[in-house]
């Protein structure tokens, strides 16, 4: 990030602090210590922080779980939370961003919006993409959100659930690890594709995998 806003300045690049997840090996005050350290080594490179709060699905409420049991931590301490101390802790994160010259979003989350900060976040950005490149995109292009509450300009999303190799799991986008793994291990860099088109990796295998 320090060498795309060296070469083209600080509004070419967006911190992304997401997903927040509370848990006992990241409280509150570690996400407080975490969040201004990356803030003071991010100072001058971007102009623009998004923030968002881990959505628990099915699938990854699983996952943390497994985690939790496998490696001893407890995870349940956000659903404890009350909104107020969420959002206080909103507010203390962008007072944070504002010290170090970042404007403040929030992704998705729009009850977390509180006085000061009143912009939802656009990950899909026309207008940013307009300034970074001098061309006109905002008249051709309408806001239309991926999901609930989404704030993005409409876009096309060329990747492919289950195929992220790198196993977080609070990942909403894989559900089965060792299916991911398998793609990735069957990945041509040649092909126009993530995986082969059939998908030869059939629920057998990944049955004896998981066993």
């Amino acid at each position: 990030m320090k060498a795309l806003a060296g070469n083209h300045g600080p509004h070419v690049a967006v911190w992304r602090y997401d997903p927040i997840v509370i848990s006992s090996l990241t409280p509150v005050d570690w996400h407080r210590r975490n969040f201004e350290t990356l803030a003071q080594s991010l100072q001058g490179s971007t102009d623009e922080v998004i923030i968002s709060f881990a959505q628990i699905y099915k699938k990854t409420r699983r996952n943390m779980d497994w985690a939790a049991r496998e490696f001893g931590f407890d995870w349940h301490e956000h659903e404890v939370m009350s909104l107020e101390d969420i959002r206080k802790l909103v507010a203390e994160l962008a007072q944070i961003a504002r010290s170090y010259g970042m404007h403040f979003k929030i992704c998705s989350q729009k009850d977390l919006l509180i006085p000061g900060i009143t912009q939802e976040a656009r990950c899909v950005d026309a207008e940013r993409l307009e300034k970074v490149s001098g061309k006109p995109l905002t008249n051709s292009i309408k806001l239309k959100g991926n999901r609930k509450e989404c704030g993005c300009y409409a876009s096309r999303d060329i990747g492919e659930y289950d195929t992220c190799p790198h196993g977080c799991v609070y990942c909403y986008a894989v559900q089965y690890r060792d299916q991911a793994l398998e793609r990735y291990k069957a990945h041509d860099p040649t092909s126009e594709f993530l995986f082969p088109h059939n998908d030869s990796i059939n629920m057998l295998s990944l049955n004896k995998l998981r066993e």
